[in-house]
């Protein structure tokens, strides 16, 4: 069984994305020495190569593939790209450095309540199934719901605005709500999960990686488990971006790092 979703989903590495994140990464490094005085080991660079090496984890690595094999993984995988990943990254950038997410022109509540139904309406399985089956559509998908998910964590890295911060939590509500109500109320045979496990599973052949992890993984326990640990990566970003803000990273923001 295991080699039957091998060969469906070969764990390969993205070389083009590592190339274009390893760009990234010079050009960051080229600005740390021309714009500040930090050094490479100082606290922002360190979480600005832990935030890119996430994201090629949860993107571009054999990794990746997990998200195919229960609701969970795919929302751990989610909640990783969406919640954690853009408060480092935003953490990262010093204060000196030239206000690129300003210049986008875009109200963080507007992308918030944009990202929040663009997020929902990519579990519907219609929509999956669809975003399966072009994988251009799908990446760009993907990519406007970070870009998205990198505005509306603007207000609470930088401003450390609480109101802010808990309006995100209300926004996201629905989206974890609806896997943890499926969970409770479903039937036994949930067309919810084995609607969304046909999507991410992207081919009907691959339906046979259902069977692949034991319970609780593919059961209606699944969706509580991915619901309860999507509010859970929230909430713990919320608290992660508070500490480094206020606490580890006092001196590298004041310049005195």
């Amino acid at each position: 069984m295991v080699d039957i979703f091998l060969l469906e989903h070969p764990l390969v590495w993205n070389i083009p994305l590592l190339l274009g994140l390893m760009g990234i990464g010079v050009i960051y490094v080229v600005l740390i020495r021309r714009f500040t005085e930090h050094k490479i080991h100082h606290k922002q660079p360190f979480l600005f190569f832990l935030s890119l090496t996430l994201l090629y984890l949860t993107t571009g690595s054999p990794l990746s593939t997990l998200n195919h094999l229960s609701i969970s993984l795919h929302m751990l995988q989610m909640s990783v790209l969406f919640f954690v990943i853009p408060p480092l990254f935003i953490l990262s950038i010093p204060e000196t450095f030239p206000p690129m997410i300003q210049r986008l022109n875009i109200s963080p509540l507007a992308a918030l309540f944009a990202f929040a139904f663009l997020f929902s309406c990519y579990h519907v399985q219609v929509v999956l199934t669809y975003l399966s089956l072009h994988s251009v559509i799908h990446n760009s998908y993907l990519i406007l719901l970070l870009l998205l998910s990198f505005i509306f964590w603007h207000p609470i890295v930088r401003k450390q605005d609480k109101r802010f911060a808990f309006l995100s939590g209300i926004v996201l509500l629905p989206a974890c709500s609806l896997l943890i109500l499926s969970g409770l109320f479903g039937t036994s045979t949930n067309p919810f999960l084995s609607g969304m496990m046909a999507s991410l599973c992207i081919t009907p052949s691959s339906l046979s990686s259902l069977h692949l992890l034991p319970p609780p993984f593919n059961t209606r326990a699944d969706l509580i488990i991915a619901g309860v640990l999507m509010m859970g990566m929230h909430k713990f970003a919320l608290f992660l971006t508070t500490r480094l803000k206020n606490r580890a990273l006092s001196r590298d923001f004041t310049g005195n790092g």
